[in-house]
């Protein structure tokens, strides 16, 4: 199967970054709050960022693309080889613990 023809999703997060730990800590808005340990400099947090949400969906870090935000806050995330619903649903599960 191609790159293109894998499914998709795009999902806005809110970061706070210098957390004790990465974690998905639940919504925010119509968002996702995520924590990550890293500060924001020389892109250590969204590199973090990246790696929590494939570990988080069990995807590839390179499936986890910030499309924008990079240097903010809010992003927006593509993330490649999930649906919209699906990773609604594991970031949920996360959430609350259940696996």
């Amino acid at each position: 199967m191609s790159a293109d023809a894998r499914p998709h999703a795009r999902l806005k997060l809110r970061v706070s970054p210098g957390a004790s730990r990465a974690s998905v800590v639940g919504r925010f808005g119509d968002a996702w709050k995520v924590r990550v340990a890293a500060l924001p400099e020389r892109g250590r947090a969204n590199d973090e960022i990246e790696q929590l949400l494939a570990a988080s969906l069990g995807i590839g870090a390179d499936d986890v693309q910030i499309v924008a935000g990079r240097g903010a806050r809010d992003k927006v995330v593509r993330l490649t080889g999930v649906t919209r619903d699906v990773a609604e649903r594991k970031l949920g599960a996360v959430c609350s613990g259940v696996r």
